[in-house]
Formats: C-alpha cells, sequence, structure tokens
C-alpha cells in the first residue's frame, strides 16, 4: 500500500503546472483502461453493474463468499499495479491526469477499506442491497422494457438464496447497533417481497412468476430473519468504534480532501460558534411574532439558547398533514425551479429527469427524503427525490415530532438541498461530463458539500426574503451538518457515550430527540460520512470567496455555478484549479 499511495503522491507533483505536451491518444489510452477494468468489476459484481445503469448482468447477484471477494481484491491490486505500466501518465492532458489519480486514490481507498473494516465479516447491513435494492432499482429506475426487468428481478430473485447463505457463513461478531438495524431492514424487505414487489411491477402477464419467486425469497428471507434475530444478536459484541488511527486514515482516505482528522474537527468547533451566535440574532427578531407581550429571555449564554429553542418549537409547529408530505415537497420543487430561472442562479438541466414521488414503504423510517440520482451509465433513467410519510406503524407523538422536524419551512430546504439546485442538479451535470471515471468515481465530499452550499446560497440570493422562520431554519439545517462532523470524530476517536452525543444534538443543537436518536446509530454505523457534508460545504464556500475577491465585478453567479457543475463530481481540492480554467481566470 505504500507503494500505491507514493505512486499517487508522485502522480500529483507532476499535475502542478501545465505539461508541455499531450496527445490525445494517451488520454484514450486511459479511457480504454478504466472501461477494461469496470468490465471486470462488473463481470464479479452485477450489483455494480446495475447501479451505474450498465443492464447487461441484471440478472444475475454477486457471489460474495470469502473466496470471491479476495478476487475483487485481487483485480483491485493488479490494476493498480498496471494502470501506470500501461498508461504513459506524464504525456496525459492535465484533465486526464485529474482523473488518472482519482483512479489510483480509489483502488488504493478500496483496497484498504476491504482490509482494515471488513464490512462482509462486521455489518450485516452490506447484504440489505443485494436483498432489496437488487431488485427494487430494476423495476423503479431501469430503461430497459418492463417486460425484459421483471424477467431480470425473477433471475436474480433465484440468486438471493445464495447471497443470505453466504451472510450466515461469513458474518462473526459485527456490532450490535449494525445488527439491529439490518434485522430492520430484514423485516422491510420481507413485506417488500410480500406485497411491494407486486405493487411496484403492476399488471403484467408475467405476474404469476414473479409472485411466486418473490414467495420462496420471502421464504427465505423469514428463516434469515430467525438467523439474524435468535443467532447473530446474541453474540453480537463486536466493537463500532473504529479508533483515532483507523479514523484518521479512513477519512484521508474517503473524503480525499487534504484536511486531516484534526483540521476538520477544530473547523467544525469554531464554525459551531459562528452559527449559533447568527441563530440568536434571526430568533430574537422573530421573538415577538411567537410570543408577543413576552419579554425576550435574559441575555446571557442560557438565555440565548432557549430564545432559539422556544421560537424554533414555533416555527415547526407551521407543518402540514402526513399525507400530504410528499405533494408539499411538489409545490416545493415549482417554486423553487421558478426562482432559480428568473434570479440567474444556473441553467436548470433539460430535460427534467427529477420525479418526486412517495418513499416505498419498505425504504422508510431511517430519513425522509433522498434523492436516487439516475445512473451514469443509464443517464436518461430517472431521479428520484423520494419524500417519507410517517410509516404506519408509529405512534402519534413519534408522528407530530417527524412533522414539526420537517414543517414547512424545512421541506423547503430540503427540497434545495436534494433536488433544486442540490443534489438533482449537479448529479445530472455530473452525468453529462465527457469523462468515464468522473461520471462513475464522483466525490461524496463534492455531492453533498454544493447541497449543503446551495441552502444558503439559495436564501442569500433572496428566496424566501420576508421568510425569517425559513433563514432560521436553514441554519438549524446547517447547524446539523456542522454537528455531524463534531459528532462524527467524537464518537469514534474520543470515546463519547450515547447520552454526551444526545445533550450536544438535542441541547446545544436543537435536533428533536427522535431525530438525534437515529443520528446517534447512524454515527456508530457509517464513520467518516458524516464529515462530508461540513468539509464539502466549507471548501465551496472558499472557494466562491477566493474567486469571486478575485474577479471583483467580472464575478457572475450562474458562470461560476456553471463552471462548479461542469466539472462533475471531482474531489474538492481540485476544483479551485479546474474553475478557474474554466473561468479563465489567473492561477
Amino acid at each position: 500500500m505504500k507503494t500505491a499511495l507514493h505512486l499517487i503522491a508522485g502522480l500529483a507533483l507532476g499535475l502542478v503546472g501545465v505539461a508541455s505536451s499531450w496527445g490525445q491518444e494517451t488520454d484514450a489510452q486511459l479511457d480504454a483502461f478504466f472501461k477494461q477494468y469496470l468490465e471486470e468489476t462488473f463481470r464479479q459484481q452485477p450489483m455494480e453493474a446495475t447501479r451505474l445503469g450498465d443492464h447487461r448482468f441484471d440478472h444475475l447477484l454477486d457471489d460474495v463468499s470469502r473466496a470471491a471477494r479476495a478476487g475483487w481484491v485481487e483485480r483491485q491490486r493488479r490494476a493498480l499495479a498496471d494502470l501506470p505500466r500501461r498508461v504513459a501518465m506524464q504525456e496525459l492532458s492535465p484533465a486526464a491526469r485529474i482523473d488518472a489519480e482519482i483512479l489510483l486514490h480509489h483502488l488504493a481507498a478500496s483496497i484498504w477499506l476491504a482490509e482494515n473494516l471488513q464490512p462482509f465479516e462486521r455489518d450485516p447491513r452490506t447484504y440489505s442491497d443485494y436483498i432489496s435494492d437488487s431488485t427494487f432499482l430494476l423495476l423503479a429506475q431501469s430503461t430497459l422494457p418492463k417486460e425484459t426487468n421483471i424477467a431480470h428481478c425473477i433471475a436474480r430473485m433465484a440468486e438471493i438464496p445464495k447471497v443470505v447463505a453466504a451472510a450466515r457463513e461469513n458474518l462473526s461478531n459485527p456490532p450490535r447497533v449494525a445488527t439491529e438495524t439490518a434485522i430492520l431492514q430484514n423485516r422491510g424487505a420481507i413485506a417488500f417481497y410480500e406485497r411491494g414487489i407486486l405493487d411496484l411491477a403492476g399488471e403484467t402477464p408475467q405476474r404469476a412468476e414473479l409472485a411466486e419467486a418473490a414467495r420462496t425469497v420471502a421464504g427465505c428471507l423469514k428463516g434469515y430473519q430467525e438467523f439474524l434475530e435468535k443467532d447473530l444478536l446474541p453474540r453480537a459484541n463486536g466493537q463500532w468504534r473504529i479508533g483515532r488511527e483507523k479514523f484518521a486514515r479512513k477519512l484521508d482516505l474517503e473524503l480525499d480532501s487534504g484536511a486531516t482528522a484534526e483540521q476538520v474537527l477544530a473547523d467544525a468547533e469554531s464554525e459551531f460558534a459562528r452559527v449559533e451566535s447568527e441563530m440568536v440574532v434571526i430568533a430574537r427578531q422573530l421573538w415577538s411574532r411567537y410570543y408577543p407581550r413576552q419579554p425576550l429571555p435574559p441575555d446571557d449564554a442560557e438565555g440565548r439558547r432557549l430564545t432559539v429553542e422556544k421560537v424554533l418549537t414555533s416555527v415547526g409547529k407551521e407543518h402540514g398533514r402526513p399525507e400530504d408530505l410528499a405533494g408539499d415537497a411538489r409545490a416545493s420543487v415549482a417554486r423553487i425551479k421558478q426562482f432559480i430561472e428568473q434570479n440567474g442562479i444556473l441553467r436548470l438541466p433539460q430535460p427534467d429527469h427529477c420525479q418526486v414521488i412517495e418513499m416505498p414503504e419498505f425504504k422508510r423510517g431511517n430519513s425522509t427524503a433522498y434523492l436516487e440520482s439516475a445512473p451514469p451509465l443509464d443517464p436518461n433513467a430517472p431521479s428520484m427525490y423520494a419524500v417519507s410519510p410517517p410509516p404506519a406503524d408509529w405512534d402519534q407523538q413519534r408522528v407530530n415530532s417527524l412533522l414539526e422536524e420537517y414543517n414547512r419551512h424545512m421541506l423547503q430546504i430540503l427540497t434545495i438541498h436534494e433536488a433544486y439546485p442540490g443534489h438533482y442538479v449537479q448529479l445530472e451535470y455530473s452525468n453529462r461530463n465527457p469523462s468515464l471515471i468522473r461520471r462513475v468515481l464522483g466525490s461524496g465530499v463534492s455531492i453533498e458539500g454544493w447541497a449543503v452550499y446551495t441552502e444558503q446560497m439559495m436564501l442569500d440570493q433572496g428566496y424566501g426574503r420576508e421568510d425569517l422562520a425559513l433563514r432560521l431554519t436553514q441554519l438549524k439545517f446547517y447547524l446539523r451538518a456542522v454537528t455531524n462532523a463534531i459528532l462524527d470524530h467524537k464518537m469514534h476517536c474520543a470515546e463519547m457515550t450515547d447520552e454526551e452525543a444526545m445533550a450536544l444534538l438535542v441541547g446545544k443543537a436543537f435536533q428533536s430527540e427522535g431525530e438525534a436518536r437515529l443520528k446517534v446509530i447512524r454515527a456508530k454505523q457509517t464513520s467518516c460520512q458524516l464529515s462530508t457534508y461540513f468539509v464539502g460545504r466549507m471548501a465551496m464556500c472558499r472557494l466562491r470567496t477566493e474567486i469571486q475577491r478575485q474577479m471583483g465585478d467580472r464575478f457572475e453567479l450562474d458562470r461560476y455555478h456553471q463552471a462548479v457543475l461542469d466539472e462533475g463530481s471531482v474531489p474538492v481540492k481540485y476544483l479551485p484549479r479546474l474553475v478557474r480554467g474554466r473561468l479563465g481566470i489567473a492561477q
């Protein structure tokens, strides 16, 4: 691994300055190398092909046995060694050199993660995608004919018992929190195969065959549920904390931003104080709207916190009905798109492939909204902005808590983040980037950072101009991203307890208790991912500030945004040079 990382560092040095000569032939060699690597990957991992939109292998599922997975790592090692031998790195164009470094980093990171985190042995949630998404994505998103997709589902369902058998064999002493989540996910998968898959398929001549295959899978999953609950859970005593050393290494590999774990924590704690102060100023302006004739709490630390908390509580009561959440999201989409078009924010992609849907029942409970982007190899597929009503088995108190958290103000911020001009818009443009490497190996930091950046940017440009409650809600949502990074670090590196985490989230970051409990569970299961929002947003804001200062009166917001989007979802450390190049300004 040390040799691989030295190779990446050496290539990075070659990126300083402009190469004296390059040709399309060398760039084509890199493209051909990556296509061959993808072809090998897809044959070994058909689910990866489906996720990326290559439907040639939709009738198959991965062999997830230990021996087969060892072959995946060997493939990655071989590609890491072969790339510099088969492609003349120094003869690549500047853009292709960045692509080559992205690929090298991806290979090195994938090997490290497989060897050090061992998800197939330590995380039963790993198998949930093979069980549920393997068929759901075919019916919900594939652009192949419906009959073909159903035939692929039936063939793929015959492979699911093999995945379940491998899970039984592979799993050993996972953390309890991951096992409990897998139990809930598998329960939802059983319901999906008992009812949901037939609803999704609709009327079809293949219905009887599909129903029979689904019954077989549901029976298999019921046996797997008994294994998870009665066999695995009692011996699920693994440690969920990955520790300071692994956390720092994983953060460096997954974020690829140039920031260390300690720098991220220090920046987040500083930003927390700044955002908190802004929230106090706005809450004071809103106080008399919600508490007329009542005196403002005392101007000390506790009084300022109480002011924000009480105003947010009142803002939260401004919500719709649970059955209207998806409809309310559609209405917010129309308003937001109109604002973007009329105010020179950016060019919205045409045609528009985004659908606002009610989240499928089996996916509810873990998040209120998500975007399922069109895959890069099937870019004409729909992107789905899914919004979840409360699950049917929730009691009224839990339903009210969710509605108050995702009130009509928060729903607008959520739509900005997930759809316009956030994830949907960025990923739609990413799918149009000419680089296959950039389309396939998108940076999570760039993706989340852009979405969080757009939340404040839209309000700064006048969206919801008269609505101070919307601004306070946006700051609360951003404070969540800042707090995510603090929670991420302290839970994995500093022995933060659940009680301390809840005190941070509820007592200081103004989150509801239900939302906070889900966040604690997520932090235990997704080390480093929670830091991507904050790190990405800070990088996007620094870049905007630097370029706007540099360009002065020549700065145009829509042109700047287009320059960022046209580069695809590249790691944020490359954006300053790439965006300056597109805008024709000095490096």
